[in-house]
């Protein structure tokens, strides 16, 4: 088919690159959902899906036929992610109304009067299509709503709440027919704010990126676990519940918990800070209290983000507790505070592994200069980091200072 004397949809190929672009200006500029998105979101999934729509309506209009159940199948993917993201249904349709329309007239443009024939039955390919894509999508959306909403109130979100709150087991089940797992492994989960949502005020963009990052979170676990994850997440971060393999998974290597949390931190695009244990039910809420007292540890002692357990950091846990020693050991250090740069010249050098060139690189100052502060610090609090007993000693009391 022709119109002004080019084939229409050869030309409408050709023009998928800059329209792609019109089409997604249009957006952001007549839809404030749409605008509130992340970036990140507008260039690649908005756009890619923007681009499939447009070249398959080329493919409608070469081959003169509806479009498959396959060639759908992208827009019903992109609009459950659209449900899962909270963006409005009417939203999401008016976007493709936008997009057709604006294809249609890109394809019409330069018509003749002996073109009317072509243009009639482009105009009936259009609608057709148009018809297809609002069934596809509203069934999809309303389809992962509905998944989503089961979840919410349905039996699992019954479940995770059962692990965490101690109730009787038999109880449990008696109630609803639901049996847990024999063991579970719990984690606890630090998410850092991913940039779209610093470079927003509050609003629906700023929700939209935080319940992006979630989505991607769950997805990473869902894929782990090879069954939807029990999971308690908001943007900040929360509990999730797997059930426990046997043999469990190891904590390092391919495969491992380790990688676990280093996938669903590249999917989310934010550090994220865990900690793990593996608890029969009546123990859940227990290892779910410790796992947050463990990343709470991590966060206050400026560990970097990654997966931890409780061996990791059995000294800096136990100095934790409250006690009069703690307070005791936190004083050790107490010359140290009208010097800062004495102490951040201990901190460094301990964690350097009480190298002094590595230190005076880090702190840009001079080897000599380590030295120096090294001997004025024993001077100060009688401990140095060069005697073994006092290396002791002084790690202990650095910890503590970050409990008191």
């Amino acid at each position: 088919m022709t119109i002004g004397g080019r084939p229409a949809a050869a030309y409408l190929r050709a023009r998928v690159p800059a329209l792609t672009g019109r089409v997604v200006a249009r957006l952001l500029a007549d839809l404030p959902v749409y605008a509130d998105l992340p970036h990140e979101e507008i260039s690649g999934d908005i756009a890619d899906i923007v681009q499939h729509n447009l070249r398959l309506f080329a493919d409608v209009v070469e081959h003169r036929r509806p479009a498959t159940d396959a060639e759908l199948a992208q827009q019903r993917d992109s609009a459950a992610q659209r449900a899962e993201e909270g963006v409005p249904l009417d939203a999401i349709l008016t976007a493709y109304q936008v997009g057709t329309a604006m294809c249609w007239q890109e394809t019409a443009e330069g018509a003749l009067p002996g073109d009317l024939p072509t243009v009639l039955e482009i105009m009936d390919r259009i609608m057709v299509l148009q018809q297809q894509l609002t069934s596809a999508v509203s069934s999809a959306y309303l389809e992962a709503r509905q998944i989503l909403d089961s979840q919410e109130h349905g039996g699992r979100h019954a479940l995770m709440a059962a692990l965490l709150t101690g109730e009787p087991l038999d109880r449990f089940t008696h109630r609803t027919g639901l049996r847990p797992a024999a063991r579970y492994l719990t984690m606890t989960l630090a998410l850092a704010p991913h940039p779209d949502e610093l470079g927003q005020s509050p609003g629906p963009g700023s929700g939209i990126a935080a319940r992006r990052k979630i989505r991607r979170v769950r997805t990473a676990l869902d894929h782990f676990a090879g069954t939807p994850a029990l999971t308690a997440l908001d943007a900040s971060g929360g509990t999730v519940l797997l059930p426990a393999a046997e043999p469990p998974p190891p904590w390092h290597g391919p495969g491992g918990l380790s990688a676990l949390i280093e996938e669903a931190a590249r999917a989310a695009g934010v550090p994220i800070t865990a900690a793990a244990e593996t608890a029969e039910p009546e123990a859940v809420p227990a290892a779910v209290a410790r796992n947050a007292e463990i990343v709470d540890l991590i966060a206050r002692t400026g560990r970097p983000p990654g997966l931890y357990r409780l061996a990791d950091v059995l000294l800096e846990y136990q100095l934790s507790r409250p006690s009069e020693a703690l307070h005791g050991l936190a004083q050790l250090l107490r010359p140290l505070e009208v010097k800062p740069e004495l102490l951040r010249t201990l901190e460094t050098y301990l964690e350097l592994g009480l190298d002094r060139r590595a230190t005076a690189a880090a702190l840009h100052i001079h080897p000599n200069t380590v030295d120096y502060r090294i001997r004025r610090i024993d001077w100060l609090t009688g401990l140095s980091p060069a005697r073994p007993a006092d290396l002791q000693h002084i790690s202990a009391a650095l910890v503590a200072r970050r409990s008191v």
